[in-house]
């Protein structure tokens, strides 16, 4: 199997008091399993009954063709992360829209493939009613689901879903649906 290529990008590191304390390599940092900075974002339309779902493109590194929140990236080296969250709606989702900053949460994961998640992940919600122009580099698919029906799914087919999807719903749904 043919590895996976991981851009070049440099990513914040995260110490003490999630302060970022340096910038690294994406590649190092996924192998190394370093503390990092990334951003998921979810979409929901505006009556905040559907929630719009990716499934990751066949080219990601990791968590290939499993369904996930809207986008998630990495802030890059001098970009906050409430643009890394823009940035990655207009990159993988053709459209932007108003972010708001929801919570925080660190996860670890150690993949199949060798590779390390140790991120500290800034979650940002916001509302649109159109379809996305996907970009077929970062999505593979893309479909609006109802919470309490995505819920359901995952237990049923958990291994369809990003780790990070997962914990999310487990643990924060509340404070993702709460104006």
């Amino acid at each position: 199997m043919k590895k996976k290529k991981i851009n070049d990008d440099f990513i914040p590191l995260i110490g003490e008091k999630n302060k970022i304390i340096g910038f690294e390599k994406k590649e190092k940092i996924h192998t190394e399993g370093l503390f990092h900075s990334a951003v998921s974002v979810f979409i929901f339309n505006i009556k905040n009954d559907d929630l719009m779902l990716q499934k990751r493109s066949s080219k990601k590194y990791h968590s290939s063709m499993l369904w996930t929140n809207t986008c998630c990236s990495h802030p890059k080296k001098n970009e906050s992360v409430l643009m890394a969250a823009h940035r990655c709606l207009i990159e993988e989702m053709g459209f932007d829209c108003f972010l708001k900053k929801k919570f925080c949460f660190t996860y670890y994961k150690f993949f199949n493939n060798g590779l390390i998640e140790n991120e500290l992940d800034h979650v940002f919600v916001g509302f649109y009613e159109k379809s996305p122009i996907i970009n077929y580099k970062e999505v593979d698919n893309w479909k609006w689901i109802s919470l309490n029906k995505l819920i359901k799914n995952i237990h049923i087919n958990p291994n369809s879903y990003t780790i990070w999807l997962k914990i999310i719903l487990k643990n924060y749904k509340n404070k993702l649906i709460k104006k």
